[in-house]
């Protein structure tokens, strides 16, 4: 099983950035796993796993979550600057070319990191999220981003998660929620188990456009040269049915899974996801010297 190594670099005002480097073949391009909005690098282990060490997986904290630094001015917490971090990553490391999984905002990033550094992703999965967003799920979203949440035991804190979210995993077992509740928070120097990142992301995230760019499909479209699979739970309320087939016949290499009995967002690991994600990973995979 692929173990990761602590990586760490600087953004342009200067913020340590950390992700989960696990270690892959050096002749194939890496690929960048970039989470949501409250998530971080520990979304991707399973993930991660599955793919290295036949390639190189790097799992990221963006600004503010998990062990990456608080930024000091909140409307830094905005995609724009998220794929200003990665392009600084990429430079640090010296990675040329690269696919990236992005999981809703890691998904927005990925379409803008597109126009960013053309001709350097050789694939993108976006997961459960479009150029345009449902706007029920902007709603929920908004409603819970921000607002701090502490829980004495981790037991507590995976009834909590599922309380939250047993509507998008209606199937999911005790373990997994205990298993998303270690994703989400983190033990305090007080010993109260607290959610792991800045609640001051909430902040640009409640102005109108805070959480995409100003022309998503035309951020889609710089993809459209390369292999995009595009996830989407049957029950997202982020990304419609529509929108969905739309960014499909939109790109050139495109494809579609629908996860049943999942909403906002598949984990990436269910039966359905699983022959495209390696079909994908493959055509996605081209030799670093092509």
């Amino acid at each position: 099983m692929a173990e990761f190594r602590d990586i760490y670099w600087w953004s342009a005002d200067g913020l340590r950035l950390h992700a989960h480097d696990y270690p892959g073949a050096a002749d194939v391009p890496p690929v960048l796993c970039l989470p949501g909005l409250t998530r971080n690098a520990r979304d991707f282990a399973d993930v991660a796993r599955t793919i290295a060490p036949g390639r190189r997986v790097i799992a990221l904290d963006f600004r503010g979550r998990g062990e990456s630094g608080y930024a000091k001015d909140p409307m830094t917490y905005v995609p724009l600057t998220y794929a200003q971090d990665v392009v600084a990553l990429l430079a640090e490391q010296g990675i040329e070319r690269f696919a990236c999984i992005g999981t809703s905002l890691g998904g927005i990033v990925t379409m803008l990191l597109a126009g960013m550094v053309p001709g350097r992703i050789t694939g993108a999965l976006l997961n459960d999220v479009g150029p345009e967003i449902e706007a029920a799920g902007l709603s929920r979203i908004r409603g819970y981003v921000g607002k701090p949440s502490t829980w004495p035991t981790w037991m507590h804190a995976a009834r909590g998660v599922q309380e939250g979210n047993a509507a998008a995993y209606p199937d999911w077992t005790i373990e997994k929620w205990l298993a998303m509740a270690k994703r989400l928070y983190r033990l305090n120097s007080a010993g109260r188990i607290v959610l792991d990142y800045d609640m001051k992301i909430a902040e640009p995230f409640r102005l109108p456009g805070g959480e995409a760019g100003p022309d998503m499909w035309r951020a889609l479209a710089g993809l459209s040269g390369v292999p995009v699979l595009v996830v989407r739970g049957a029950a997202s309320d982020i990304l419609s049915a529509d929108v969905a087939a739309r960014m499909v016949a939109a790109l050139a290499d495109a494809a579609l899974v629908t996860v049943p009995r999942v909403g906002h967002a598949p984990m990436l690991d269910e039966p359905a996801v699983q022959p495209a994600l390696q079909h994908w990973l493959a055509r996605s995979g081209n030799r670093v010297a092509d």
